[in-house]
């Protein structure tokens, strides 16, 4: 069965979604990242994707005290990514509860990096965050685009590489469905690397695609705050 795993972005201290990854584009919900976490963990969501998009723009985690904030509302596993480029940020992220640190930006700009840390730290604890526009990698909070595919980023970590997340920009917030053909891709080519899908899940019929196609993980953000989707579904799922 796929897992799911509802999203948390930050701005501000708020929960937001953006639209294709365009920080113009911004919804800004009412609810605090700790009350989305709460919630999650009553309807039986243990792991949590939660993305410090301050930190993105800014290249420096800003947001820890959030993360700190949402670890005391259960028993959770929260996968944190944002502006994370030093080692000095890997361990200031893991002193304050991460249980997975996800490496965008400096993946692809500072590969060396992201190798060190998948040996200090452990392939179980370090995710490749891969934000892609077709099949090119983005970066610095989805913009800029490079010139770097998505398989091409990937193979700069392997052997070591477990986990990837891939967000495919153009669908996400847009509810038009996952690109499913992209992640059968990966996981042809990449059979050792465990993927999560994310961007444009819009409905549970989304979500059954992507267990169909023998996809592991889904994220899922923006149909969740919009109650395209409900908890009581994904609790019952």
């Amino acid at each position: 069965m796929i897992q799911i795993i509802p999203a948390i972005d930050i701005i501000g201290g708020r929960c937001v979604r953006l639209s294709q990854g365009d920080f113009s584009r911004q919804s800004t919900y009412p609810e605090t990242p700790s009350e989305m976490a709460s919630l999650f963990a009553d309807a039986g969501l243990r792991r949590i994707h939660a993305v410090d998009l301050d930190g993105a723009r800014e290249g420096r985690p800003v947001n820890l005290d959030i993360l700190r904030s949402l670890l005391e509302k259960g028993d959770l596993d929260v996968e944190w990514g944002g502006g994370i480029q030093t080692p000095e940020d890997l361990e200031a992220v893991f002193a304050s509860g991460a249980g997975h640190v996800i490496l965008g930006t400096v993946a692809a700009r500072n590969p060396s990096f992201a190798r060190d840390a998948l040996v200090s730290f452990g392939p179980e604890k370090i995710i490749l965050g891969a934000d892609v526009r077709g099949r090119a990698v983005a970066t610095r909070g989805w913009t800029e685009t490079t010139e770097l595919p998505i398989d091409g980023l990937i193979r700069l970590f392997l052997p070591g590489l477990r986990e990837a997340i891939v967000t495919q920009i153009a669908r996400d917030g847009m509810f038009t469905g996952a690109d499913v053909p992209l992640y059968r891709e990966l996981m042809d080519a990449f059979p050792g690397v465990t993927f999560t899908a994310s961007g444009g899940i819009g409905s549970i019929a989304d979500i059954r695609a992507l267990e169909e196609a023998g996809v592991p993980r889904v994220i899922v953000g923006k149909a969740l705050y919009e109650k395209k989707i409900t908890l009581e579904e994904l609790a019952a799922w």
